[in-house]
C-alpha cells in the first residue's frame, strides 16, 4: 500500500505537516536561460518550497501536421499544437543550469516527463520527485517508467475521470510505487471558481489514502488558500515574473507578489485549522445571575430583584433563573453580588 504521507528532498508532505508549495514554470521561461533563472530565485524569495519545470518537445507530445484535429482549442485556438509546444518548451541544455541554481540556493526542483527520454534526461539529474501532468494519467507506461526511479510521484488528475484515476493509481501501485500524492485539478485556462470542486479533496483523501493537494488554474488566491482548510497537503500554481510577458500560460499565472501572498495566506490558514479543540473552562465573557437589589435574608427572589447579566463571574447560569424565582434567599445578599446555590432556599 501506499505510504500516508511522503518525503521531497528531506520535506515531509501530507496530513500534519505545512502544506508543499509549488511553484510551476511551464512555459513562462519564454525559452530564454536568464528568464528561467530569475524564476527559480523569486520562487525561492517568495517561500515557495519547489519549483517545478516540464520537460518535453514538441515532437514527442504531437506531430507536425496541418490537419484540423491537430488545431489548439480554448485561450490557444488559432495554433497548431506542433507550433504551441514548439513555442512552448524548456531547451533541454537549460536543466542543467536550473537545477545547479536550485540546489545552490536552497529550493527544491523538479520536472513532469512527457515521455521516456524525458525520464531518463531527468534521472541523470538524480530528479528528487517526478509529477504525471493531468493528460498523462491515461499513459500507462509513462507512469510505469517513472516507478522504475523509485522516487515520489505527484498525479494531476485535470479532466480523468475516476475510474481513470483509479487506474493510473492501480498501475503505479502494481509498479512497486510507495510514495504517491493527487492532486485535484480543473482543466480550464483559466478556471471559473465554481469549476473547482474543492469538496473533491476529503473525498479523493478517504477513496486513496494518499496525500491530496490542488493543481490550481483560478485566477488569484482565494481557492488555494481556501483549499488547505480542505484538507489539502500539496498546492501548484503557474508561476510567471511579469503580466507583461507573453508565453503561452502568462495569462493565467501568478507573479512573484502574487506567490508570496500566497504563501503567507497558506501558512494563516494552517495555524487556523489547527484541530479539533472546544475549551476546558466556560468563558467569563457572558451572563449569570446578578442581585441587582440588597436582598434580604428570607425574602423571595423574583425579576425585580435578579437579572442575568455580564460578566459571567457567578455559578448561577440565565437557565437556572426559572429555578429559583419564588425561592427564598438563605443568607443577605448585596446588590451587584452574583448568585450561587448556597444563597437559595426553599420556595416560600
Amino acid at each position: 500500500m501506499f505510504s500516508s504521507e511522503i518525503t521531497i528532498d528531506g520535506r515531509k508532505i501530507g496530513i500534519g505537516h505545512p502544506v508543499y508549495i509549488i511553484a510551476e514554470m511551464s512555459a513562462n521561461h519564454g525559452q530564454n536561460l536568464e528568464q528561467a533563472k530569475a524564476l527559480v530565485r523569486a520562487a525561492k524569495d517568495a517561500g515557495a518550497d519547489a519549483i517545478k519545470l516540464q520537460t518535453y518537445r514538441a515532437d514527442t507530445l504531437t506531430m507536425n501536421c496541418k490537419l484540423p484535429h491537430f488545431e489548439a482549442t480554448g485561450p490557444w485556438e488559432g495554433q497548431y499544437l506542433y507550433d504551441l509546444y514548439e513555442g512552448a518548451y524548456m531547451p533541454w541544455e537549460f536543466h542543467e543550469p536550473l537545477i545547479q541554481l536550485a540546489n545552490e540556493i536552497g529550493i527544491t526542483i523538479f520536472s513532469s516527463p512527457f515521455d521516456d527520454s524525458a525520464v531518463d534526461l531527468l534521472e541523470s539529474f538524480d530528479s528528487p520527485a517526478y509529477k504525471i501532468a493531468s493528460p498523462e494519467l491515461i499513459d500507462h507506461d509513462l507512469i510505469k517508467k517513472v516507478a522504475t526511479t523509485k522516487k515520489p510521484i505527484i498525479m494531476s488528475t485535470g479532466g480523468a475521470t475516476l475510474a481513470e484515476i483509479d487506474e493510473a493509481v492501480k498501475v503505479a501501485q502494481q509498479a512497486g510505487v510507495k510514495d504517491l500524492a493527487i492532486l485535484k485539478c480543473t482543466s480550464s485556462y483559466p478556471a471559473p471558481p465554481e469549476s473547482i470542486n474543492l469538496k473533491t479533496i476529503p473525498h479523493l483523501a478517504d477513496l486513496f489514502k494518499v496525500p491530496i493537494g490542488l493543481s490550481d488554474h483560478t485566477l488569484g488566491n482565494h481557492v488555494p488558500v481556501a483549499s488547505v482548510a480542505m484538507g489539502a497537503t500539496i498546492i501548484e500554481k503557474h508561476f510567471v515574473m511579469s503580466k507583461a510577458d507573453e508565453t503561452a500560460d502568462s495569462f493565467f499565472s501568478m507573479t512573484p507578489n502574487e506567490l508570496e501572498d500566497l504563501v503567507k495566506g497558506v501558512r494563516q490558514v494552517e495555524l487556523a485549522v489547527g484541530s479539533i479543540n472546544f475549551p476546558t473552562e466556560s468563558s467569563k465573557a457572558r451572563r449569570c445571575l446578578f442581585a441587582i437589589k440588597d436582598i434580604a435574608i428570607g425574602e423571595v427572589f423574583n425579576i425585580d430583584n435578579v437579572a442575568n447579566l455580564r460578566p459571567g463571574v457567578g455559578e448561577l447560569m440565565p437557565k437556572d433563573l426559572e429555578f429559583i424565582i419564588g425561592r427564598i434567599a438563605t443568607q443577605e445578599i448585596k446588590r451587584g453580588m452574583p448568585l450561587s446555590w448556597q444563597y437559595v432556599g426553599a420556595t416560600k
